[in-house]
């Protein structure tokens, strides 16, 4: 009898035991449960931001610099998205770049745009128009942009574009995104690629008998389609003046490329003298086009030079409010020029 009942104590001290033993795990595992619910809760929650944010990772940066520097400037308040890295083994595919944090952006999401590489762009616009040497200057104002380019130094910048010839006209005026550390040369072979690919377009869709030898000519000629006019409707119609000039073998007689013929010496005011003073650019004193472009033509101007308007007029003037009068004959054009010029100048 005495041995059956140490038995039972025995036996009701060892289910006290387990049951101690169940508590305790069952306090532990709601523990843990706990901190695993408040880990997910901290990756999820908007960090701590009161105006955008910055952050810079470096190539090859370590995630836990990455983290400390997070948390030293208040962003972050625990090691949450660390721990999160490390678990899912993630550190080797964070993409280095300039990262911009906005307020409601949450750790998980800050991870994404790493992972990701959603970098911040910025821009920079290379006008219509404009000459290689303001697009360069344009670019190089921007304070991101790496210089590596000397905008007056054409011999460099030939051999900076593998170029036979100055390379005025081969890029593209567009507006371009980029991200820090990005060179001009990099912005500019882009407009260049840009350029070949809208150039090789309208070479295949010219039309037939036009006088161009090959695309380098029909830049050249949307170039000074494009200073003539501002406007794109009229673009067709100067390229078809010029086209019948080119045909009968009369000179181009256009202002703008004396202008550039001229250079950075020009006032403004284009003179008698400067029509008559012969340069490789003056196209009152030498036939055909000139040996470059004079400028980066837009889209239109270079398909309005493959696909110039018919008709019969030779001449044009300008009639002061950005349009032009178009005439067949001399005689019409000289009337036009006095009849506008008197507008002009009363």
């Amino acid at each position: 009898m005495a041995a059956r009942i140490e038995l039972i104590k025995m036996w009701l001290q060892g289910h006290r035991m387990g049951a101690v033993a169940l508590m305790l795990s069952l306090a532990v595992g709601m523990a843990l449960l706990g901190r695993y619910w408040l880990f997910l809760q901290n990756l999820k929650a908007p960090l701590s931001l009161q105006s955008p944010y910055v952050l810079t990772v470096a190539g090859g940066s370590n995630f836990t610099r990455i983290v400390r520097q997070l948390k030293d400037d208040g962003v972050l308040d625990n090691d949450d998205l660390l721990y999160y890295v490390r678990y899912k083994d993630l550190a080797n595919r964070i993409r280095a770049g300039e990262y911009e944090l906005v307020a409601g952006t949450t750790p998980l999401a800050l991870l994404d745009l790493l992972l990701q590489g959603r970098v911040i762009e910025y821009q920079v616009r290379i006008g219509e128009g404009w000459t290689l040497r303001e697009a360069i200057q344009s670019i190089q104002q921007h304070p991101v942009v790496l210089d590596t380019l000397d905008a007056n130094d054409a011999a460099a910048l030939q051999q900076a574009f593998g170029s036979e010839r100055y390379p005025e006209g081969l890029v593209f005026p567009d507006t371009y995104n980029f991200v820090r550390g990005t060179t001009d040369l990099e912005i500019l072979q882009r407009a260049r690629e840009r350029m070949q690919g809208t150039l090789a377009a309208a070479w295949a869709e010219r039309e037939s008998g036009l006088p161009y030898q090959s695309e380098y000519d029909v830049l050249i000629m949307a170039s000074i389609v494009e200073k003539e006019t501002g406007q794109t409707s009229e673009q067709p119609e100067i390229s078809g003046v010029f086209m019948r000039r080119l045909q009968q073998g009369m000179k181009l007689q256009t202002d703008p490329t004396v202008i550039y013929g001229i250079g950075a010496g020009f006032n403004g005011n284009l003179t008698r003298s400067n029509l008559q003073t012969d340069t490789p650019y003056n196209t009152y004193t030498r036939d055909g086009l000139p040996p470059t472009p004079i400028a980066l033509p837009s889209r239109n101007a270079i398909f309005a030079s493959v696909h110039p308007a018919a008709g019969s007029a030779l001449y044009f003037v300008a009639k002061g409010d950005g349009s032009h009068y178009f005439s067949s004959t001399l005689d019409e054009h000289n009337n036009a020029v006095r009849e506008f010029q008197m507008k002009q100048n009363p």
